[in-house]
């Protein structure tokens, strides 16, 4: 009998010598759902395929930026170009004015942005900014909504209403985080409540508004025009983090989709990452000129970077950008994004397994629940046993879904109808065992 060595076990074991836990991000380590994470040799189209040489159909898609699916051939021209005139200069460059020139066309509620490296350095920036045009210093997030891992951003609610953070993180002191008041996400009377008391001392809202680390959350239309015009009525500025929804929900992120069902809707500030980048280290925030312009080196806020508007991440960007922005590529990504969703709700249906899903455009979650939540507590009734079995048994059948519960999902151009009928068919064996 031939025996097969797990190249994903054995690089686990070698990696755990040398990087924290084996993994240089922590939801990659499979601590949630048990086993050994996948180690990718190489991507192409809508697959991975791991050091085994097991092909997996990817829903993950490097957690958004993916829109494209891997090794777009445009994409991969523009890079290569790139690549030849310079990794990096530290000093400017005409394609990160023209990237910068794409999302103000596309982003009508920014006169101006500023390009950075990740999704977490864009939203820190975007309060630092906030507080520094306000002059204030209370930030208001929600629970669930995650924006990267700014020490005063790692918090969690106590208990009652508009409760002021607990550090979710050693080495953050509670001092850093205790401005930062945390509410229930969807939840109008406390908003109300916050603002009644506080409204003078609030620089800013910040809000996922579809959350993607509750798995996919919606923020309620109501919910959504409340928090506008508390932010309008008291002077503070509200802050959507559209590093997941940038681009990937719809071309004019969801603020786009906000914005037909709430007439006028505009954001104060915007924060972006991962599609704009095409899958290249590149984030960006930006706003109205009158905010924009409290940055360095025009204003007293200060923000930098020495990678900030790589030239190699700009080209990247600007090919995807391109790309997306062609007629009807929406319309054709969010059909079969709803074509996934609708194929597992019927699945489960089938077998009477709890079951409830929501997309838009690329960005696609469900939960094992009767139900979509609307809050985080809500999400956390989940059956997380069901859903560990779920994962392996996709994995096994090829299908590679985000390893833990609260991720939302991502669906690329790359996939065809057969990849989302395969990936179906797969789910409904598994609900069959459920």
């Amino acid at each position: 009998m031939t025996t097969h060595t797990d190249l994903n076990q054995t690089l686990f074991e070698r990696a755990k010598h040398v990087i924290p836990g084996g993994v240089n991000s922590p939801v990659r380590a499979f601590r949630a759902v048990g086993g050994t994470p996948r180690f990718i040799s190489r991507a192409q189209g809508a697959y991975i395929w791991d050091a085994n040489g097991q092909k997996y159909i990817d829903y993950i898609g490097s957690w958004g930026p993916m829109i494209l699916g891997h090794g777009h051939p445009a994409v991969v021209e523009a890079v290569q170009k790139a690549v030849l005139e310079g990794f990096s200069y530290g000093a400017p460059t005409e394609r990160e004015v023209e990237l910068a020139e794409e999302i103000l066309k596309i982003m009508p509620s920014m006169d101006m942005v500023r390009l950075v490296s990740s999704g977490t350095e864009a939203g820190m920036s975007a309060i630092r900014l906030a507080r520094g045009a306000t002059g204030r210093k209370t930030i208001l997030k929600f629970e669930g909504c995650y924006h990267g891992h700014a020490d005063a951003l790692l918090v969690k609610a106590g208990s009652g209403l508009a409760t002021f953070g607990n550090p979710t993180s050693a080495g953050v002191p509670p001092e850093v985080v205790q401005h930062t008041m945390v509410l229930e996400y969807n939840n109008v009377e406390q908003i109300e409540a916050a603002f009644a008391e506080h409204g003078q001392e609030i620089a800013c809202i910040i809000i996922e508004p579809i959350a993607g680390n509750m798995n996919f959350v919606r923020a309620s239309v109501p919910f959504m025009k409340r928090c506008r015009e508390l932010c309008t009525a008291n002077g503070a500025l509200l802050i959507l983090d559209e590093v997941m929804t940038g681009f990937r929900v719809a071309l004019g992120g969801a603020q786009s989709v906000y914005a037909k069902a709430i007439p006028g809707f505009e954001p104060d500030i915007t924060v972006m990452g991962k599609v704009i980048g095409g899958g290249m280290p590149l984030a960006a925030f930006g706003a109205k000129r009158a905010v924009m312009e409290h940055l360095a080196p025009l204003g007293g806020v200060y923000q930098a970077g020495t990678l900030s508007g790589n030239p190699i991440a700009t080209a990247c960007g600007l090919a995807t950008l391109k790309e997306i922005s062609k007629p009807g590529f929406y319309d054709e990504l969010g059909r079969k994004t709803q074509s996934l969703i609708s194929g597992l709700k019927s699945a489960a249906a089938a077998e009477g397994v709890a079951f409830s899903g929501d997309s838009q455009g690329g960005m696609m979650g469900f939960f094992l629940l009767d139900t979509l939540p609307s809050t985080y507590k809500e999400v956390m009734t989940t059956d997380g046993a069901k859903f560990n079995q779920l994962f392996h048994g996709l994995l096994d059948r090829g299908v590679y879904i985000a390893p833990a519960l609260y991720e939302a999902g991502f669906v690329s151009a790359a996939h065809t109808d057969e990849d989302i009928a395969a990936s179906v068919a797969a789910a409904h064996d598994i609900f069959k065992s459920l």
